[in-house]
């Protein structure tokens, strides 16, 4: 009896030690997907075809690569638009951007003026507010472009530390060709075409009137002409100094709510931004952080620093790859010295898929390459759209998985949030949903059945993934009209436009299966797909079903909202001394070696 109680007791200690080795590993694994860092890393104009873990064979681009190794790779990621301003508004809010207003029904689809009053409203909720009420260190570093002023040049109402950001240091509107000397204007061609005729026919007309007048052959007031001539005058000044100042009035680097540096210089830059970022994280190695580095790279006017210079096979572009490809490694180095690697999520996209168009003046192309896909920046061809989807968190998602299911870069709100042990707003719908299940492997299928593509504000097509088939159909309601016609962009006007004369609309609308037909290179018809007529109905049922859930909103980007405004003008000087300061310059760059 004795040996038998023994034994017994032996067993239940046993037991015991077993049930708390596994809750305690219960415990470990719990506190390992609860408020981790996050660190999120979004390209400008990046195609997916520029990586080498997308299949680029002559592109360095190994710490990137690394990601997709040590991660899950995306292979059917999709932007929330084909343009920088809707799209980052998506990616911030987990919504598509019409919800918000954040997509224009005019011809101009972003924000182009620091001093615009349109911008991501108040009333939306971005991750970076709910991870800040959950305790979170929040940094965006880099670009904005989502807005910065309202009514007044200091209100800030639509400021990064409006939304959710602790800290700033970037640029409040986006990289353009006109930000770099010598590397020509987005602006002139546009400007030429829409101002030449209309200041020809006003100059006409006075001229006629002045003629008319003088021969006694009509009695014009002298006063009203007068006027007319003065406002003329005025408006065409103050648009030539727009413009003749436009680098100095737009392309600036700020410090929270300081302008640091005006005009913008490009000299080191990205080391610039790689160290704020390394800073940022040296600062937060107790707490739980999300940081957003928000590259330049590779959006034109392209740069690159001199340890990066001439060392690609791809110019100038190639060159700012490498070089962004060097900072992401900087960004993961830092992360293991400090021992946060395991405590980190890591994801790494671009906005939209590479601006095909974009050509230098000398004829060098300085647009990048979206792989198999057609079309690229500005169209909701699998090029504009599909773009590098890369999440790295070691020990919780799977390392070196590749999953084809539709993802977009609206999920990453409601993942994140999910890990920050915030709660998901119920007052409104979110669009995206959370990935973790998929990148752990305890789901197969994307809870995406239904994608919509805008372009703008106009319902451009539609994706449908059934769930009992592997088939990935794709509508188009209209199609842009690529110039010239055989080319694969909108070379005449350098993007794609989304109403009138710029686009074809087709009924019925085009089908294709994207499971089979990836390249979107044959349109389905009823004679090849026998159940064609059948997956238009479903998709024009869930059109609706979508229509239904908007609600009308203020337009952010309507022409008033678009249009610069004197009186909400950053200056960190005065306009009368052209708005310059550098307090950056002096300071030590981070050391660099290109490889």
């Amino acid at each position: 009896i004795f040996h038998l109680f023994l034994h017994t007791r032996k067993k239940m200690e046993l037991l015991l030690l077993l049930i708390i080795c596994q809750c305690s590993i219960n415990s470990v694994k719990t506190h390992s997907v609860s408020k981790p860092n996050i660190v999120l890393l979004m390209a400008d104009d990046l195609g997916i075809g520029d990586l080498g873990c997308y299949g680029n064979r002559t592109l360095r681009t190994p710490n990137i690569d690394r990601l997709a190794k040590e991660g899950v790779t995306l292979t059917q990621h999709i932007a929330a638009s084909p343009l920088c301003t809707p799209s980052r508004a998506a990616f911030l809010t987990g919504r598509y951007p019409i919800r918000s207003g954040m997509a224009a029904f005019s011809r101009v689809g972003v924000f182009l003026f620091s001093a615009s009053s349109g911008g991501l409203p108040s009333e939306e909720i971005t991750f970076s507010k709910l991870l800040k009420q959950e305790g979170y260190a929040t940094a965006l570093i880099g670009k904005w472009h989502l807005g910065m002023n309202c009514e007044s040049s200091n209100d800030f109402c639509h400021h990064p530390h409006s939304h959710g950001f602790d800290y700033f240091y970037g640029l409040p509107v986006t990289n353009l060709r006109d930000c770099k000397p010598g590397q020509g204007s987005v602006f002139l061609k546009g400007v030429q075409k829409s101002l030449i005729i209309p200041i020809q026919i006003t100059g006409i007309a006075l001229v006629s009137l002045a003629i008319a007048q003088y021969s006694g052959l009509l009695k014009v007031p002298f006063q009203p002409l007068g006027y007319c001539l003065l406002i003329i005058t005025v408006s065409l000044g103050v648009l030539i100094f727009f413009f003749y100042h436009f680098r100095q009035l737009n392309c600036f680097l700020m410090r929270d709510h300081e302008i640091i540096q005006q005009p913008l210089s490009y000299e080191n830059l990205t080391q610039r931004l790689t160290k704020e970022a390394m800073q940022f994280i040296g600062r937060n190695t107790d707490g739980p952080f999300l940081l957003v580095l928000s590259y330049l790279h590779v959006h034109t006017a392209l740069y690159a620093s001199e340890n990066f210079k001439g060392k690609s096979k791809h110019g100038l572009y190639g060159d700012a790859v490498e070089e962004m490809d060097w900072s992401v490694g900087q960004i993961l180095d830092v992360l293991e010295k400090q021992n946060l690697g395991d405590k980190t999520l890591v994801y790494f996209t671009s906005d939209q898929g590479a601006h095909v168009e974009e050509i230098s003046s000398a004829g060098e192309v300085h647009g990048g390459y979206n792989g198999i896909y057609k079309g690229g920046k500005s169209t909701n061809w699998e090029g504009g759209i599909r773009v590098p989807g890369l999440l790295r968190w070691p020990g919780v998602v799977q390392a070196g998985a590749y999953i084809d299911e539709p993802t977009s870069n609206m999920d990453i709100f409601p993942t994140i949030v999910k890990l920050a042990g915030a709660q998901l707003p119920s007052d409104r719908i979110i669009d995206g949903h959370d990935l973790l299940p998929l990148l752990q492997g305890k789901v197969t299928r994307s809870k995406h059945e239904f994608l919509f593509h805008y372009c703008n504000a106009y319902l451009n097509a539609v994706r449908w993934h059934p769930g009992n088939s592997e088939s990935v159909w794709k509508v188009f309601f209209f199609t842009p009209n690529f110039s010239p016609e055989d080319s694969n962009g909108c070379y005449d006007s350098h993007v794609c436009f989304c109403h009138g004369g710029f686009v074809t609309r087709h009924d019925p609308p085009l089908l294709f299966d994207l499971s089979r037909d990836p390249e979107e290179k044959a349109p389905l018809t009823p004679e090849t797909e026998s159940r064609f007529y059948e997956i238009l109905r479903v998709v024009h049922q869930a059109v609706d079903n979508h229509t239904r859930s908007l609600h009308a909103v203020p337009n952010q980007l309507s022409w008033d909202n678009l249009l610069w405004k004197p009186w909400l003008q950053l200056c960190c000087s005065s306009l009368f001394q052209s708005c310059y300061c550098d307090y950056e310059s002096g300071g030590s760059p981070l050391e660099v070696h290109s490889g």
